[in-house]
């Protein structure tokens, strides 16, 4: 008697599971470590206010690369990663500003109107390879510096956060 009680009551949890993680379309499961919180005022559906993402879910998204020079690199590299057109467009974010905020608490504003297209990117990739805390990662906000003057100012230089962990969406 307890064995078809437990089966039912299982049967009955499993078919509830089944059924949520089925009419969740976009349902991201992680499978690593969060690299990146998104938190305050976004348009989600579901209400949120915090979206996380591991380098997989991160990786899942559009990704954009290209090849500039920094002033902190030696010569040309490659970079790749989600533009941040393509994250605010995820999140519902049209207007604001992002805070961004690096492991080290170090902290930068980055206007919503650099989230264009052929603007900066959350690189997870450069030349190919995962970075490390030790070599400004695993995420770092770069500008095509080498494709527009005006990417070539302290302003933005400022604004190229690398060890970023966290965004904050201002309005």
């Amino acid at each position: 008697m307890f064995l078809r009680f437990f089966r039912t009551i299982f049967g009955t949890f499993l078919a509830l599971c089944i059924g949520t993680f089925a009419m969740a379309e976009d349902l991201q499961v992680l499978t690593g470590p969060v690299i990146l919180t998104i938190s305050g005022d976004l348009d989600l559906e579901d209400d949120g206010d915090t979206v996380v993402y591991d380098r997989a879910a991160l990786m899942a998204l559009p990704a954009t690369t290209f090849e500039t020079s920094t002033v902190w690199t030696d010569g040309v590299s490659s970079f790749t990663g989600v533009s941040l057109q393509t994250l605010a467009l995820k999140i519902g974010v049209k207007h604001g500003r992002f805070l961004a905020t690096a492991i080290n608490d170090y902290t930068v504003e980055i206007p919503m109107s650099d989230a264009v297209e052929g603007g900066p990117i959350i690189a997870y990739l450069m030349d190919g390879n995962e970075m490390s805390i030790r070599d400004k990662g695993p995420l770092w906000v770069i500008y095509p510096y080498d494709s527009d003057a005006d990417f070539r100012s302290e302003v933005v230089f400022s604004r190229s956060i690398w060890q970023l962990d966290r965004l904050e969406i201002l309005r």
